[in-house]
């Protein structure tokens, strides 16, 4: 054979084919497994390659709504935060006049109860003032009778007569400018 043919001589070993139709029958097979998986496993590869990627393309689609979703309650959140605090700065201001009108109105009725006891024991204290008048009159009286008696001399047992001498000299006492006024 020439050199042409056979340029540079290569050792296949073992995977020598020993003649053609090995070679062509390879090739056939080779060409028909090529076209089966072509024909029937590619396009399934295929379809299922397309419906992940439509599931995933959907999964991204709805977490981008979902996101959306979340950023507008998120939006609404701070709002109705925003919106509480104003609210509870409404409650609080109203607690304060509340409170404030509720000091007031103790005050006001712990200076009536004051005044009333004020007034009550002004009363008191005339009616005791009263009494303990009419008592010293009474004592007065007595003791004024009793020295007029004696410095006069005569008996002031009269009650009319012993009334009346007190009377005078009670009015006396009362009409007298009294001493640091």
């Amino acid at each position: 054979m020439s050199v042409w043919l056979y340029p540079l001589e290569v050792n296949f070993g073992p995977l020598m084919p020993h003649n053609v139709w090995e070679i062509i029958i390879g090739v056939i097979v080779a060409a028909g497994v090529w076209f089966a998986f072509a024909k029937f496993i590619s396009p399934n590869f295929e379809k299922m390659y397309q419906e992940r990627a439509a599931q995933i393309e959907g999964g991204i689609e709805l977490a981008e709504k979902a996101q959306g979703e979340v950023e507008a309650l998120r939006t609404q959140y701070k709002e109705q935060l925003a919106s509480a605090g104003g609210e509870a700065n409404a409650i609080r201001d109203a607690a304060r006049i509340d409170a404030a009108a509720i000091v007031e109105n103790a005050r006001r009725q712990a200076d009536a109860e004051a005044a009333r006891i004020v007034e009550q024991a002004r009363t008191q204290i005339e009616a005791e003032r009263a009494a303990t008048s009419a008592e010293l009159r009474g004592e007065v009286g007595s003791l004024a009778t009793q020295l007029a008696s004696k410095i006069v001399g005569e008996a002031l047992e009269d009650d009319a007569r012993a009334r009346r001498t007190v009377d005078q000299f009670l009015g006396q006492l009362a009409n007298e400018p009294q001493k640091g006024e």
